[in-house]
C-alpha cells in the first residue's frame, strides 16, 4: 500500500513539474529576450554611466581596418550609440515582471548617465562627433531618443543642450550618397520631433532618393546607385525611413503617400526576412556587415515593435523566428570576451568576417534585434501562441502556401 501510494505520489509530483517546465518555457520568451538583450548591453552600458568605457572596453579592429586612428575613436560612439538604440523602446514601457522593472529601472539611470557623459566635454567619457563614422553612429543616439522620449524628457537643461550640440556637429559631414543620408535624416527628424529648427531638405532627400530612384522591386531599395545583395534593407533602410516618415506625418501630411507605398514594400520585405530564418535560426550569409549578427533582422523586429507586420505573418511565429535568431547569435562559444565584451563574428569568434570598417563598437547594432521589448509584457506579440515559422512549417512536411514577388500597382 505505501509503495503504491509513493508511486502514485512521484507520477503526481512529475506531472506537477513538467506542467510547470511548459508554462516556463512559454511566459519566459520574454525573460529569455531580457537575459540576451543584458548579456550584450550591460558592459557597454555600465561602464559609460561610471564613466569608464574608453578606459574598459577593449577595442579589436578588423584586420583590413582603413583608417585605425579614426575607427578607433568612433568605436566608443559606435557602441553607445547602437546599445543604446535598441534598448531604448525597452527603457520606454512600463511593466513586467519584478526582475524586469529592476532592470529596467537600473538601465534607466544608466542610459541618462551614459548620455550625459558622452556629449560632456569635460568627461573622461565625452564621444567623438567628428568625422563621418560619427555621423553614422550619431544618428543612432538620435534614433534612440526618437524611441524614448522619456529618456529625453529626463536629462536636464544642460544636457539636453550638449546633445543638440554634438548632434549638430554632425551638420557639418556630407553623408555617403547610399543609405547615409538616412543618418542625416534621422538627426533632422530628431530635431523636428522635439521642436528644434530642423532642415527639410534633409528629410526630402533621404525621403526622394529612396522612394522615387532606389525602389528596385519586391520589397528591396538600391543603397544608392545600385543593388546590393546584403541586409542593409534590415540593418538601416528600412526601418530609418519609417521612422522619418512616421515623425514628418505626425508634424504634417506632407509624406502619406510616400508613407502608403513604404507600408506595403515594408510588410513584403518582412515576408522576405521570415522566411530567410531557418529551421534552427541561422540565415543566408551573404553581404557585408554579416558580423552584425542579429541586426540583419532589425527590420522585421521593426515591423513587429509598429504593429505592422502583414497578415501572412503572425505574431507567435515572428517572435519564434527572432527568438531562434537571438539564440543561434548570441549563445555560440566565442562570442563573447572573458569581461563579457562581443568578439568580431556571426557564430562566435570569427574575425576573417569582419569589413575594413568593423570595430568592437560596430557589433552592437545586434541590440536592433531587441526592440519588440518596447511592447508591454500584455502585448500580443508576448502572450500569443507559438507558432512555426515558415522554414519549419516547410521543413517539418506541413503544406505552406506558395511565395511570390510583389508589384506595387497590383499588391
Amino acid at each position: 500500500m505505501k509503495k503504491s501510494f509513493l508511486i502514485v505520489f512521484v507520477l503526481l509530483v512529475a506531472i506537477q513539474v513538467r506542467a510547470q517546465s511548459q508554462t516556463v518555457k512559454i511566459d519566459s520568451t520574454r525573460e529569455l529576450w531580457l537575459t540576451y538583450l543584458d548579456k550584450v548591453a550591460r558592459p557597454v552600458m555600465e561602464n559609460i554611466a561610471g564613466d569608464k568605457l574608453k578606459a574598459n572596453m577593449p577595442l579589436l579592429l578588423s584586420d583590413r581596418i582603413d583608417n585605425k586612428e579614426s575607427r578607433s575613436k568612433a568605436g566608443y560612439l559606435e557602441a553607445f550609440g547602437r546599445t543604446l538604440s535598441g534598448i531604448a523602446p525597452w527603457i520606454e514601457t512600463e511593466g513586467g515582471s519584478e526582475r524586469e522593472v529592476k532592470m529596467r529601472s537600473q538601465y534607466r539611470e544608466w542610459a541618462l548617465k551614459g548620455i550625459a557623459n558622452a556629449v560632456d566635454p569635460t568627461a573622461k567619457d565625452y564621444l567623438e562627433w567628428h568625422g563621418g563614422q560619427a555621423l553614422v553612429d550619431a544618428s543612432y543616439v538620435a534614433l534612440a531618443l526618437i524611441r524614448s522620449p522619456l529618456l529625453w524628457a529626463h536629462l536636464d537643461k544642460k544636457v539636453q543642450g550638449q546633445v543638440f550640440d554634438a548632434l549638430n556637429i554632425t551638420r557639418k559631414t556630407m553623408p555617403v550618397y547610399n543609405n547615409w543620408i538616412l543618418f542625416s535624416g534621422i538627426i533632422e527628424a530628431f530635431y523636428c520631433k522635439y521642436g528644434f529648427d530642423y532642415n527639410p531638405v534633409t528629410i526630402e532627400y533621404g525621403i526622394r532618393e529612396f522612394t522615387s530612384h532606389w525602389y528596385v522591386g519586391d520589397g528591396l531599395y538600391a543603397d544608392g546607385m545600385n543593388f546590393h545583395l546584403d541586409y542593409y534593407n534590415s540593418i538601416v533602410i528600412q526601418p530609418n525611413l519609417g521612422t522619418i516618415l512616421d515623425i514628418m506625418n505626425t508634424h504634417g501630411n506632407r509624406y502619406q503617400r510616400e508613407a502608403e507605398n513604404v507600408k506595403k514594400i515594408s510588410q513584403r520585405y518582412a515576408e522576405i526576412l521570415e522566411r530567410l530564418i531557418n529551421t534552427d535560426g541561422s540565415y543566408p550569409v551573404l553581404g557585408r556587415s554579416i558580423v552584425y549578427r542579429g541586426g540583419a533582422f532589425h527590420h522585421l523586429a521593426y515591423m513587429a515593435y509598429t504593429k505592422q507586420l502583414p497578415s501572412s505573418l503572425s505574431n507567435g511565429q515572428v517572435r519564434e523566428a527572432l527568438t531562434a535568431v537571438i539564440k543561434k547569435t548570441l549563445s555560440a562559444p566565442g562570442t563573447f570576451t572573458k569581461d563579457g565584451w562581443l568578439n568580431i563574428g556571426l557564430y562566435g569568434n570569427q574575425p576573417g568576417l569582419a569589413d575594413f570598417y568593423i570595430t568592437t563598437g560596430s557589433l552592437y547594432i545586434c541590440e536592433n534585434i531587441f526592440i519588440p521589448l518596447g511592447l508591454p509584457a500584455t502585448d500580443d506579440f508576448w502572450t500569443s501562441v507559438p507558432e512555426p515559422w515558415t522554414a519549419v512549417k516547410v521543413w517539418s512536411g506541413k503544406d505552406v502556401q506558395a511565395d511570390h514577388a510583389m508589384d506595387i500597382g497590383n499588391h
